[in-house]
């Protein structure tokens, strides 16, 4: 048995940036063992696995645009929402098996999810927003990143906002000190030459650092609009390989504009 793999970078502005992922078509699901051994075997973030049969629960697709069923795993979990990958399988279908289309939709674990291509090849992905509660911050998460907090969130992720820019960038967190968290954490602060900053990790989820977190901007933008009062920003993620977005807040939505740059394309075989 035979499986197309593509690794396209998202939310990727130069060669070499952005966040890769992995897409894998399937004609109908694979048993989740197989999956997560796959995910395991790609060794990136996450990997994004699509099919076109919609399952019962979806109901009727949600326009006359193509729609699939999407999963997400890291190499060590399946996760509830990704940006990064969701917008690389987008860019390959909307590429390769409609090049006609503008939508795409996809079926998860969140609900729907859309991304549009835009004129000029970028593309928007429509996320639900990430609610977040004002906390005292965690203070073996604060030891673990090394830094002083000045707010903290919690939610789908554990937020934690700093003074600087600088703070975030030289931020040496000790994962080994970690302690275990419902996703990932979060460092943030005022950008110098974009609205907001930040950093993402995830050592539970096999992510040590994440180098762009679309679906940890869901719970972000709504974050930075409260502190700003402001609906849209410029944004950057200041992982080694870095990521540029821009963010919209509308009407419970969170989009995000990037562009993608196709890797590689291989085929994977698998025992029958």
């Amino acid at each position: 048995m035979e499986v197309l793999l593509h690794q396209i970078d998202a939310f990727a502005d130069a060669p070499f940036s952005g966040n890769p992922a992995a897409v894998m078509p399937l004609s109908d699901w694979l048993p989740d063992t197989l999956l997560q051994q796959l995910a395991e075997e790609n060794n990136l973030a996450e990997t994004a696995f699509y099919t076109s049969r919609l399952p019962p629960e979806a109901g009727a697709a949600p326009g006359d645009w193509p729609a699939f069923a999407l999963r997400w795993f890291t190499p060590v979990h399946e996760v509830d929402l990704c940006g990064h990958a969701t917008m690389a399988a987008a860019a390959q279908i909307l590429e390769d098996l409609h090049p006609g289309a503008d939508r795409v939709s996809f079926y998860t674990r969140s609900g729907w999810v859309h991304v549009d291509r835009t004129d000029d090849d970028e593309f928007v992905l429509d996320l639900p927003v990430q609610e977040s509660v004002e906390v005292t911050a965690d203070v073996a998460l604060v030891a673990a990143l090394g830094v002083t907090p000045v707010r903290a969130f919690s939610g789908a992720d554990e937020v934690i906002v700093l003074g600087s820019e600088r703070e975030v960038r030289e931020a040496t967190p000790s994962f080994d000190s970690f302690p275990t968290l419902r996703r990932g954490a979060v460092i943030t602060a005022p950008g110098t030459e974009t609205d907001f900053v930040s950093r993402f990790f995830a050592p539970g989820y096999g992510i040590a650092e994440d180098p762009v977190t679309g679906s940890a901007h869901a719970q972000l933008v709504p974050l930075w609009s409260g502190m700003l009062d402001k609906h849209r920003f410029t944004a950057r993620q200041l992982s080694r390989r870095g990521g540029s977005l821009r963010c919209e807040l509308a009407d419970g939505h969170v989009l995000l504009v990037g562009r993608c740059r196709r890797y590689l394309d291989g085929v994977v075989t698998l025992p029958d």
